[in-house]
């Protein structure tokens, strides 16, 4: 019963502190500390769904086989890298950084390849949206 009622407390104070400001126009001094958390979390909680994302974009632009080896691949290594990358925005969050992951939240521009520390990784079946500057 303890575990339950700690996990709760987790998880409203999770939410608490990764709630945004209503007002966009005046930014706040906590601004960048609650959206890396709020990145931070979403991120290690839903890393997994890079698995499908990458199937389905990679279903997209060749086929159904290739999505299904080649796009599972990828799709367990994006997601452990987002995984990883959340803890290391959660634990560091009090530190302002550069963005370490494009998109910010993996539903964000599902189409669009997830790209870490500002870098353009060539390789094959690798698309980057022109939000952020990519080739």
């Amino acid at each position: 019963m303890n575990k339950n009622k700690l996990s709760i407390a987790v998880i409203l104070s999770c939410s608490l502190l990764a709630s945004q400001a209503v007002n966009a126009d005046s930014p706040s001094c906590c601004s960048p500390f609650t959206s890396k958390v709020s990145q931070g979390s979403a991120n290690m909680v839903t890393g997994f769904i890079e698995i499908p994302k990458n199937i389905i974009n990679i279903s997209h632009d060749q086929n159904i086989f290739v999505g299904i080896t080649w796009g599972t691949l990828r799709g367990v290594i994006h997601a452990a890298s987002r995984t990883v990358i959340g803890a290391v925005e959660l634990i560091s969050s009090p530190i302002a950084t550069e963005e370490l992951i494009a998109p910010a939240y993996v539903w964000q521009r599902f189409s669009e390849d997830s790209r870490y520390f500002d870098l353009n990784l060539p390789g094959y079946w690798i698309s980057y949206g022109p939000f952020d500057n990519g080739q």
